[in-house]
């Protein structure tokens, strides 16, 4: 399966939208926390690892 970048960033999404609705679902930790705290820095170090995992193949992929 080759990936470009708009599905990559697409089962990025997904990932963190799974694992924001399980949080919110789950009865060990309020909405309000998993929307005001725990999102905001999933989707911060989704992008920050999507990017350095971008350069590195970029790294990688140079003669």
């Amino acid at each position: 399966m080759r990936f470009d970048f708009a599905r990559a960033v697409g089962l990025l999404v997904l990932l963190v939208a799974a694992g924001t609705v399980g949080l919110a679902s789950a009865d060990f930790m309020e909405t309000d926390t998993v929307f005001m705290m725990v999102l905001p820095s999933m989707i911060l170090f989704a992008a920050v690892s999507f990017l350095l995992g971008m350069k590195h193949g970029e790294y990688r992929t140079a003669p």
